[in-house]
């Protein structure tokens, strides 16, 4: 049985993060809501080795935010509490935690006084990432501390008899040196967990379940050529063959030569039905006039179902009743739009999030993964390096990449920049190593002289990022020369631009794209 390490969800934006630094462990875990409740953690566990559970940060405060049941204390697992987790176990357990004097954000020292439990083998000073407001002033009994900061006393404390642990800091992100060690100490040395979550055995465990859950029924599923939709169908096709019915949606806010260069991939892959809809005039029209992010990307969602129902109404005229909608869903898009966690914000909406209404039960056989993960999946079934490695695309396409309202010039425009800018950057074989670059479309007109004359165009914003899962990413420092490069060719090459910035914010406190 596969061991897992459960992750209860306080509605942090790193909650994810810690289920996924679990995973790069090789041990399962699983992210969910705050108040599941022990039996449900116990049923569980006739899945899963339940191994121990982490409580993750949260931005409430403990007086009056959410809390667990308290059985869960009870259980007997090992128990692990981060940021609001750490300050959420010294009040349910009686100790005294109050708002702090100012909230404390960013990279502090931590001074480690006892250097066991799931801080052995740190230093004696550490550095990690602080982000909280209230402070565990006084432990409850059985508790004893085991490091602090200049504001903190009770920056780590720990329970060795109950096998309760709790850091104000947060592991989990990068800045934080060690917080791996602290993570793989709570993982190994503690729950006992064994390293046993692979790859190969999540293909053949979602290839049961797809074959159980579909049978002989067929599949329509969304294709657009992207890592995620790809491998999706991917594993779809093969517990279901030529059951599946793949659909590239062309909405108008495609890259140029995307539609008939995906259907010539999977063609060659065997997929025997693939079908291109041409809906541009479709989205388009509902799109126009609409500048708000949110409100684009609600239509863009809303008319994806109407394709996928049209389209199914004339595939059922030759083999019935089609049921199951397939999708690229991976855990990432159901974060950023505040699934599963009731107490998360959400940060933006992902077309194939909010579908809506529609008449499909939905095939998501990859939403409980990373992108990493999702990679490692297609290599194991063997899909080519064109389709694993190649950039992050929104499902909204150009869309999210338009400011304000979409409009012809700016698709035009995009597209001959994107062009440019992947061009230039597989010329100087950074192309791999980023993890996405795109342009962006800003409506904001300048002042500029080209020939001796006065312009007054608008603005193409750069960004390009390093990430290992999109959860965070820091902005790529490329070469001026090459951005140097991308520059002139978009102003000389795209009618309407005269002016190229480059986008240097970090993920967080900006998402990854603008809209």
């Amino acid at each position: 049985m596969t061991d897992c390490i459960i992750v209860l969800d306080f509605g942090a934006q790193y909650a994810q993060l810690i289920s996924r630094r679990i995973r790069e462990l090789s041990v399962y875990s699983e992210l969910l809501p705050h108040d599941t409740k022990p039996e449900a953690i116990k049923e569980l566990g006739k899945k899963y080795a339940i191994k121990g559970i982490i409580l993750s940060g949260g931005p409430a405060s403990v007086a009056d935010g959410p809390k667990v049941d308290k059985k869960l204390f009870d259980m007997g697992l090992p128990i692990l509490g981060l940021c609001y987790g750490h300050q959420l176990i010294a009040h349910e357990l009686g100790g005294d935690v109050r708002p702090g004097s100012s909230r404390e954000y960013g990279r502090v020292q931590l001074t480690i006084d006892k250097p066991e439990g799931i801080l052995e083998g740190l230093a004696k000073k550490e550095t990690v990432w602080m982000s909280h407001g209230d402070t565990v002033l006084k432990l409850p009994a059985g508790f004893e501390r085991q490091a602090s900061t200049d504001t903190i006393e009770n920056a780590v404390f720990q329970n060795k008899t109950k096998k309760m642990y709790g850091c104000q800091f947060h592991p989990e992100v990068k800045h934080t040196e060690h917080g791996m060690r602290i993570l793989a100490n709570f993982t190994f040395n503690i729950c006992k967990s064994q390293p046993n979550w692979k790859m190969g055995g999540f293909i053949e465990k979602t290839t049961k379940e797809l074959k159980q859950k579909i049978g002989e029924q067929r599949v329509i599923m969304g294709l657009s050529g992207g890592v995620d939709s790809s491998v999706a169908a991917a594993l779809v096709h093969k517990a279901i063959g030529d059951n599946l019915h793949c659909v590239y949606v062309d909405h108008g806010l495609v890259r140029e030569g995307d539609p008939e260069k995906t259907k010539g991939i999977f063609e060659q892959l065997g997929f025997k039905h693939f079908y291109i809809i041409d809906a541009s005039k479709q989205f388009l029209g509902k799109l126009k006039g609409v500048d708000e992010p949110e409100k684009k990307r609600k239509i863009i969602s809303e008319e994806f179902v109407k394709v996928f129902e049209e389209k199914a109404k004339g595939l059922e005229k030759e083999h019935g009743k089609i049921k199951f909608l397939g999708q690229g869903t991976i855990y990432p898009d159901r974060i950023e739009s505040a699934q599963p966690s009731k107490n998360a914000a959400k940060i933006k909406s992902h077309h194939n999030i909010i579908m809506g209404k529609h008449s499909f039960e939905l095939v998501e056989p990859l939403a409980d993964l990373y992108k990493d993960e999702v990679r490692k999946v297609g290599a194991e079934l063997g899909m080519p390096n064109e389709i694993l490695m190649q950039w992050p695309f929104p499902g909204p396409g150009l869309a999210v990449r338009c400011i304000g309202e979409v409009t012809e010039k700016k698709l035009i425009a995009l597209r001959k920049a994107d062009k440019i800018l992947e061009e230039e950057i597989r010329k100087a074989g950074l192309y791999e190593k980023l993890w996405q670059a795109f342009p962006v479309y800003l409506p904001v007109k300048t002042v500029g002289v080209m020939g001796d004359h006065r312009t007054y165009e608008d603005i193409m914003a750069l960004r390009a990022v390093e990430s290992i899962d999109a959860m965070t990413a820091n902005f790529a420092k490329l070469d001026w020369n090459l951005l140097e490069r991308v520059a002139g060719r978009i102003v000389n090459e795209i009618d309407g631009i005269n002016r190229v910035v480059y986008d240097i914010t970090n993920k967080p406190p900006a998402t990854i794209e603008f809209e």
